[in-house]
């Protein structure tokens, strides 16, 4: 199939989000789209599916004047999108998540369980995914959930697949098992529009890409005709001369303690310290407990044993708000469901967590209220007109820098990061990492965790590397490689 997006524009009232947009996909091609949070690829790709109008421009498929009536349209048409934020249903199953809208019935519209459940088995093999169809969709990791949606677009037998950040919460095995099926699709001449931040995934796997900035389509190019540093100056206008900036801060004494932490069936016997003004990441692979075992250092699970010092006091977190009381903050890797309420607006989200610091009397002093909101919009590049509009309507980029926001304001002394960077594109990337060594240098404990290897030897003091619910070994990051880290990722043991 092949697709010609001609001078495409859309409006959000003022707001002008595509400015003549020109892209084209040869039949069988894999094609890069490239761009900082907030570029417009996501609005050109919901004009072409059909879940948004288009403004002015034209859309052909195969040479016709095509305009898709909505998602469900384009799909019967040939076009599947697996989107950045997943569109599951929690309290539903693996299998009634799957069939929605594409149920199996008989003659008498009676559900075929039996053939659905062996389709559904049969994607979800293909993907290496082995929980169970009955498990509810909230009960899974958000990568689980992830492989759900390409399964489900794996489903449809599509002739061209767009696919929005799909790595981006899945592990290094997944993503290899991913990259393997969307070259045996290509070579049936499946063609695949690849949204993604990370470099190393475009020159691995894509031919072409067209990079947007600010609403246009600046550059279309071969892969193998550029290099990372072209494709980030023309996607952030400038040089970014090096991707993560030096770790000089000065690590002070132990801030943050946990002994003996453990949670029946999910993590045993976990220990490890935190100084101030160092980064401490936790590496593994998805479903080893790492996000578990931080879920319950914040007081959202519950702990079955074990001790938290904080600055050398022992803290009972029974709850995310005690937790906060002890200067503790947690910045989750689902900011979608967890980190955001998305119909407030961009200044409420942000006083979530310090709004009692704005009150007096039940009353909120909302002239400083505004400086403060205003000012950590300044300081995080927070794309946005005004802080009144709701979160929703940003960018997924320009969402995580408000999560993160909110926790600075707070004034955390520990900062839980959780995939700080996921769904996050360059530039913003390298603002994030600007800020967290910003932050240690005033002293903050940094926890982060990320499943991006890079990231993590980029940016850390030591790591902490779990397997099974168990911290496997601690490396000091000037010493590690990816090599020693997914050994202990993978229950081996380092010599010395």
């Amino acid at each position: 199939m092949e697709i010609a997006m001609q001078n495409i524009f859309k409006s959000f009232g003022d707001n002008h989000v595509l400015k003549g947009v020109n892209f084209t996909l040869a039949p069988g091609e894999i094609h890069a789209l490239m761009g900082e949070n907030g570029a417009g690829k996501s609005t050109l790709m919901n004009i072409l599916t059909g879940i948004l109008p288009i403004e002015r421009g034209q859309i052909k498929i195969n040479g016709q004047v095509t305009h898709f009536k909505n998602a469900m349209d384009a799909e019967l048409h040939g076009i599947s999108f697996i989107h950045q934020e997943m569109n599951n249903y929690g309290e539903m199953t693996v299998l009634e998540n799957m069939f929605i809208n594409r149920e199996i019935t008989n003659r008498f519209g009676i559900l075929k369980t039996s053939a659905m459940r062996t389709q559904a088995r049969k994607y979800l093999d293909y993907l290496g995914a082995d929980f169970g169809l009955d498990m509810p969709i909230h009960d899974l990791s958000v990568g689980n959930q992830q492989l759900v949606e390409i399964a489900k677009s794996l489903m449809t037998d599509a002739q061209v697949i767009i696919m929005d950040e799909p790595t981006s919460a899945l592990t290094e095995n997944e993503i290899n098992k991913l990259f393997k099926i969307v070259k045996e699709l290509q070579a049936t001449g499946v063609g695949f529009i690849y949204i993604s931040h990370r470099m190393e995934e475009i020159t691995t796997l894509c031919d072409t890409i067209t990079i947007m900035r600010d609403g246009i389509s600046v550059t279309t190019t071969k892969v193998a005709d550029t290099n990372v540093n072209q494709i980030v100056k023309a996607m952030v206008g400038r040089d970014l001369t090096e991707f993560y900036p030096e770790r000089t801060t000065q690590v002070g004494e132990v801030y943050f303690e946990a002994h003996g932490l453990s949670r029946q069936g999910v993590f045993n016997d976990v220990s490890f310290d935190v100084h101030s003004g160092e980064i401490v990441a936790f590496a593994g692979l998805m479903g080893a407990g790492r996000t578990e075992i931080m879920r319950a250092i914040f007081g959202i699970d519950r702990l079955d044993h074990g001790q938290i010092k904080v600055s050398g006091k022992v803290v009972e977190n029974h709850s995310p708000a005690a937790a906060i009381k002890h200067g503790i903050g947690f910045m989750t890797e689902n900011r979608k469901d967890e980190g955001l309420i998305l119909d407030a607006t961009i200044a409420d989200n942000i006083d979530l967590a310090s709004l009692r610091s704005f009150t007096k009397y039940g009353l909120i002093d909302e002239h400083n209220d505004r400086i403060f909101v205003e000012a950590l919009i300044k300081r995080l590049t927070i794309k946005t007109q005004t802080a009144d509009i709701a979160v929703s309507s940003l960018s997924g980029g320009n969402q995580q820098k408000v999560v993160l926001a909110k926790w600075i304001g707070a004034g955390s002394q520990v900062l839980i990061l959780d995939e700080p960077t996921r769904g996050v594109d360059v530039g913003a990337k390298r603002e994030i990492y600007d800020l967290m060594n910003e932050l240690t240098a005033r002293g903050v404990a940094i926890i982060m965790i990320s499943s991006d290897l890079p990231e993590v030897l980029g940016m850390s003091d030591r790591i902490n590397v779990v397997y099974e619910g168990k911290i496997m070994g601690t490396l000091a990051t000037k010493n590690a490689t990816q090599e020693t880290v997914m050994t202990l990722a993978t229950g081996g043991q380092i010599n010395g």
